[in-house]
């Protein structure tokens, strides 16, 4: 029998959900004949298992400490009294390897910046090259940096990832740098991954793309609109101005307009307002009007990648997720009302801007 008291990062979410994160290799069936049996209680009486579990409630499995083992993964090899030798073995260890994969990317993973951070969030820096999330089990990304660094910090414990892990929020493409959205809570989770689902937090990228796009410097404010489809098998999407496809927003303004010093090439840095937040939406919707980002290896332009590869050593595309701005905010999200946050250029936007000509030729 194991008798658990609801803390802050359990509390809002369904017993159901709950259990199946405590029993993460039962089946959901297991769960509600358990309910249905009374041999798992909600407060000390029946319960269904849609009930939103509060602060401090308590949730009693009368099962077997073996049942506990056989359906707890790693997770509740401690909650049991009687575990036999190699049984506690078997558990530690693979608690033990996912705790060193955190740390061993908090110390292996470089140049990851911590923006902001509260109770409930963390807004990371990640750098170009850096998965968001893993892509295949034992990867090191910026969610395996950012667990390691609260392990580090003492923000959280092993016993903590117990039953709630916390996650970024929002992902970028590899090579994309900039800005991350973190909850460190579930309650920060929550209410972070609704912001970000309605559209609420407005985020812009810096971004230079190929071509004379516009007027430098005329502050002129566009929308693009159109319907984007993914292709799995080659992980590309297509741009079009009619159905099929998610509808996507792009804003861009332009700021300013580069030639390299003696090659015909030409290029216009943006500011891009990202409205619909759809894979790759920036690098398609630039790439589909004719002017790709510098450096896209999926989208861009083969001769002037070869050309910023030789000259600035760029091997990916130029664009960087640079600030949030959050609307007024209650709740646990309240530090974050009204906040403006940024990222610095990365070292090479910056010396690919130095290292060209600012043109004063102007396009309509």
């Amino acid at each position: 029998m194991v008798t658990l008291e609801i803390e802050m990062n359990q509390a809002g979410q369904r017993l159901d959900k709950f259990l199946g994160k405590y029993l993460p290799e039962a089946p959901v069936s297991f769960f509600y004949k358990m309910l249905r049996k009374k041999n798992i209680t909600l407060n000390g009486k029946r319960a269904e298992g849609k009930e939103i579990l509060q602060l401090k409630d308590r949730v009693t499995l009368w099962l077997a400490d073996e049942t506990i083992l056989k359906f707890g993964g790693d997770l509740s090899a401690q909650e049991t009294t009687r575990n036999t030798p190699w049984q506690k073995q078997n558990h530690q260890s693979k608690s033990d390897n996912t705790i060193a994969l955190y740390r061993q990317a908090y110390n292996d993973l470089q140049d990851v910046g911590v923006i902001y951070e509260d109770t409930h969030v963390l807004v990371l820096d990640k750098p170009a090259g850096m998965l968001t999330q893993q892509a295949k089990a034992g990867d090191l990304s910026l969610n395996e940096w950012m667990i390691g660094y609260l392990l580090d910090t003492g923000a959280i414990n092993s016993q903590d990832l117990r039953l709630f892990h916390p996650s970024v929020c929002n992902r970028l493409d590899r090579n994309t740098s900039g800005l991350v959205l973190c909850g460190k809570t579930l309650p920060g989770s929550q209410q972070l991954s609704e912001l970000i689902r309605t559209h609420q937090i407005r985020k812009f990228y810096k971004t230079l793309c190929v071509g004379q796009l516009g007027i430098a410097g005329s502050g002129t404010v566009t929308e693009m609109q159109g319907y984007l489809q993914k292709n799995a098998s080659t992980n590309q999407v297509v741009i079009s101005q009619q159905e099929p496809g998610d509808y996507i927003r792009t804003i861009y303004q332009i700021l300013e307009q580069y030639g390299i010093p003696g090659e015909k090439f030409f290029f216009t840095e943006l500011e891009v307002e990202l409205i619909t937040g759809k894979p790759h939406q920036i690098r398609a919707h630039l790439s589909s009007m004719g002017h790709p980002l510098a450096g896209d290896p999926k989208y861009g332009d083969v001769h002037v990648n070869r050309l910023l590869q030789r000259k600035f050593n760029l091997h990916w595309q130029l664009l960087h997720a640079q600030r949030l701005e959050f609307p007024m905010l209650e709740g646990v999200l309240t530090p974050l009302s009204g906040k403006i946050l940024q990222s610095p250029l990365p070292e090479i936007y910056k010396s690919i801007l130095a290292g060209m000509k600012a043109c004063t030729h102007k396009s309509g």
